[in-house]
């Protein structure tokens, strides 16, 4: 093992712990007990336990390494004054969502994760996604493949028709043309939502959907998920860019699937149906 490659996986490794331990002793000692949460000016929802969770990762997370940290909770400035600090920084950058799904965990539904993510050249090279009512931890280290509790990713063999397919749907900001076809002719056999973006970038890599859609998603929601789905296999794309690294990373969206022929079938079928910017 390389030197820096071997310093990843400590890192990995003790960011596995540290998501864990956010999530005892933060996370679901508030679950069922959280009965509100505040709205933010996008709209989204958030409790005290997203922020307790979110100031326990930033005191320990330069614990295993040194460098700045993007956070959900953050304001929107202080969030792209790090992205761009980070740029100039060979240390790299943390991408923290303390919790993803925080709908459901406010509404008692046990769909919801911690998601870490280190990028280094705007890209993450390290990710961790758990969630803690299923303790289903899901990791991946580029390079070195994505991991359930240990057990490589895919779990099974998926589909190569698109026909026979379970897409995981978003319908948020997709375009209306678009839902339209979708909700009422599908190129896929069904449809599942969630309401978490990280865990459904790993139920992806994990075989237990067969395609994505997502009309925009920030950069916490995407930044553990599509290394986690790299590592698995999966290809990625979005509305506009095959180079899915090279839309906008703070409202990007996703075209994804684990088998490449799904891929492909998926990818010309969204962009056959979307109307072109400005329509």
């Amino acid at each position: 093992m390389h030197e820096a490659d071997s310093a990843l996986k400590l890192m990995l490794d003790a960011t596995v712990a540290l998501v864990r331990e956010v999530a005892q002793r933060e996370i679901i000692p508030r679950f069922l007990r959280v009965s509100h949460g505040q709205r933010k000016n996008d709209g989204s929802l958030c409790s005290e336990a997203d922020l307790a969770a979110q100031q326990f990762l930033l005191g320990r997370l330069s614990e295993i390494h040194r460098c700045p940290i993007i956070g959900e909770e953050m304001s929107p400035a202080a969030q792209r004054a790090r992205w761009q600090d980070s740029n100039d920084d060979t240390a790299g950058l943390w991408c923290i969502d303390p919790i993803d799904g925080t709908t459901n965990f406010i509404n008692g539904l046990p769909c919801f994760a911690v998601s870490v993510a280190w990028i280094s050249g705007r890209r993450a090279r390290l990710a961790v996604t758990y969630n803690p009512i299923t303790d289903e931890m899901f990791y991946a280290r580029e390079g070195n493949g994505a991991y359930l509790n240990g057990r490589r990713l895919p779990l099974r063999q998926v589909t190569a028709d698109i026909g026979r397919a379970v897409g995981g749907v978003d319908f948020k900001r997709i375009p209306k043309q678009l839902a339209d076809r979708i909700a009422v002719s599908p190129p896929f056999y069904s449809q599942r939502n969630f309401g978490s973006s990280t865990l459904d970038w790993c139920n992806l890599a994990a075989g237990r959907l067969d395609l994505y859609l997502h009309g925009g998603q920030m950069l916490w929601d995407y930044a553990a998920g599509s290394l986690i789905l790299r590592e698995a296999g999966g290809q990625m794309c979005t509305l506009t860019h095959d180079d899915y690294d090279q839309d906008d990373v703070w409202r990007r969206p996703v075209i994804a699937a684990l088998h490449p022929e799904v891929f492909a079938a998926w990818r010309d079928w969204v962009r056959q149906n979307t109307p072109p910017t400005g329509d």
